[in-house]
């Protein structure tokens, strides 16, 4: 067991050399959209760059919505570092197209970040918000492969923040006092990474995790943890939820509920 968890460590290693994000400083892919007055950030993921979020960007574009996809380096420190930098950069851009209204998309940690930045300095010009596939209550990936030998180089600061103890950064945050709607996985293309997870996942986070008191809707799609940042499904829920505040009805009523019982209160629980 010992050997196998080592070599499993040894590949996260040489994978994080493969997927990190060049940038070494927060940068934006700015596109803004004629007559808009509603700007959206988007913040990718772990170990990934502003080109995981384009596709999702190209979409909110052709809806009408300026896009601001910023590049952040999600390895350079803790959270407590780089949230203000990538959240900062974001509103930032969008502040200077002269947007009223700033929404957010974000992927994986990206949620933490504008869940603790606006917690340290209340965003006044913040919209909507659609989160994919947020560690909102942490990850039990992170509770176990952080004691594996070599495995630091993966996750980087800001990754082994992502665990659910106490100490973590999730479980250090409150209820979310913005129009939020979550939209979590129960795919995966890493099965040895849903073995370490004790209910259905994407692959990195359970539909569980995902949730956060105070949020307004909630979808779970069926991509993985890496893809769950496109798809049409997941494009027209997110352009949806940023226009009218839910997912869409008609998607919901198309297939029965998957939740547990008592999972979600509202009961708006939907699988693709």
């Amino acid at each position: 067991m010992e050997l196998c968890r080592r070599k499993i460590a040894c590949a996260l290693v040489l994978s994080a050399g493969l997927m990190t994000s060049c940038a070494t400083a927060p940068r934006t892919q700015l596109v803004p959209v004629a007559d808009s007055n509603e700007c959206v950030v988007l913040l990718h993921g772990l170990n990934r760059s502003w080109r995981a979020m384009r596709p999702m960007a190209e979409a909110l574009q052709d809806a009408g919505f300026t896009t601001a996809n910023v590049d952040y380096p999600s390895q350079s420190g803790p959270i407590e570092e780089i949230a203000p930098l990538a959240v900062g950069t974001g509103l930032a851009e969008c502040r200077a197209t002269g947007a009223n209204r700033i929404h957010f998309v974000t992927h994986s940690i990206g949620g933490i970040l504008l869940r603790y930045e606006d917690e340290r300095v209340p965003i006044h010009d913040l919209g909507r918000v659609v989160m994919l596939g947020p560690p909102n209550k942490g990850s039990e990936v992170v509770d176990v492969t952080r004691r594996w030998p070599g495995a630091t180089a993966f996750g980087g600061s800001a990754g082994w923040q992502l665990g659910t103890d106490a100490n973590s950064i999730p479980a250090q945050l409150g209820p979310v006092d913005f129009e939020l709607g979550v939209i979590a996985g129960t795919g995966t293309i890493n099965p040895w990474m849903s073995a370490m997870l004790p209910d259905a996942d994407d692959g990195k986070v359970t539909v569980a995790a995902t949730q956060v008191d105070g949020m307004d809707d909630f979808l779970v799609v069926g991509n993985s943890h890496r893809y769950i940042t496109r798809g049409d499904v997941v494009f027209r829920n997110t352009k949806s939820f940023l226009k009218t505040g839910r997912f869409l009805d008609a998607d919901k009523s198309s297939v029965s509920d998957c939740a547990e019982p008592g999972e979600f209160a509202h009961s708006r629980v939907v699988c693709f």
